[in-house]
């Protein structure tokens, strides 16, 4: 889900930058900020590495589980607060500033990270300070490229705020209002009773909003995505005929599924191979539109194959 996160806040950045007047440039300079806070919350999975580090093994299945294992017992906790979102968006926001500004934002920062390992515990304040770091990093980058600290601080509001939504359908639902322990939302968003026709709707949101995104960016750049995209690209129809190789994928057991109808966007690198000079933004383009049109006719293909088929199947 973290292409998706990036790209709905990039999205959401650019589209509101341009509404706002802001040149195309600068537009996508703000939605490129947007969707880089976008991906910050997913800081808290750097301690999923400690169970890769203790597992003792080299069997990949196991590292595999060992990796979730960790990563779980921190992952969409505090970093996916909108409260310590909204918090930390003003912190960022004034971290950009100069003078007392830049002081009150390190004072705010920092005091988050000794405030939570105090009051929660060490685990916790190593996760915040990951999370703090990290937006640090993408605060310094949106500076040196030239954003003002208002407009890193409203970057930083989409990015930070936008990225727990984007979560409610797969996993578990993060808290929204920690550390208020109040619960608006059910502990999963489910799209369908059917598992597999779960995953297939969390996949189609988040294809969608990467097509978003690339839409964004191509109105803002005056690119014509039609023309970009090789007829090759309805090939990925082929795909509905996995369903019957194999199992159904849910959101416990998805990689062969997700690996598999990913790996049909290389419909775009193949279909470049004639001229294969991707040093040109053209050549890039194609491929790129041709792999991702490749991959929604494949998921399209698939979910329809296996709503006639596969629920008879089982």
């Amino acid at each position: 889900m973290m292409v998706g996160h990036a790209a709905l806040a990039f999205a959401l950045g650019a589209w509101l930058a341009d509404w706002a007047g802001v040149d195309a440039g600068k537009a996508l300079l703000i939605g490129a900020a947007a969707g880089g806070f976008a991906i910050v919350p997913d800081a808290d999975m750097g301690y999923a590495l400690i169970g890769i580090l203790t597992a003792g093994t080299l069997d990949p299945s196991v590292l595999l589980n060992s990796f979730w294992d960790a990563g779980l017992t921190v992952h969409r906790g505090m970093t996916h607060s909108l409260v310590i979102g909204l918090f930390s968006a003003i912190a960022f926001g004034l971290f950009a500033g100069r003078d007392l500004r830049r002081v009150a934002g390190v004072a705010l920062l920092g005091g988050s990270v000794i405030a939570t390992g105090v009051l929660v515990g060490f685990l916790e304040g190593g996760v915040m300070a990951s999370f703090v770091v990290a937006g640090v990093a993408v605060t310094l980058i949106a500076r040196r490229a030239g954003l003002q600290p208002q407009t890193v601080f409203g970057a930083a509001l989409i990015g930070l705020l936008t990225h727990p939504f984007g979560d409610l359908f797969t996993g578990t639902a993060p808290t929204l209002l920690y550390p208020f322990d109040v619960r608006f939302l059910p502990t999963r968003v489910t799209l369908a009773a059917d598992p597999t026709i779960h995953l297939i709707g969390a996949f189609a949101l988040e294809l969608a909003t990467i097509w978003f995104a690339v839409l964004v960016y191509a109105r803002l750049r005056e690119l014509p995505v039609a023309e970009r995209v090789h007829p090759t690209a309805a090939v990925g129809a082929v795909y509905a005929g996995v369903v019957l190789f194999i199992p159904p994928p849910t959101l416990d057991v998805s990689y062969h599924f997700v690996y598999s109808v990913l790996a049909v966007s290389s419909i775009g690198l193949l279909t470049n191979l004639p001229r294969p000079d991707l040093r040109s933004a053209g050549t890039r383009q194609a491929a790129l539109l041709t792999g991702l049109t490749a991959v929604t006719v494949a998921l399209l293909s698939y979910g329809a194959a296996y709503i006639v088929v596969g629920t008879t199947l089982i």
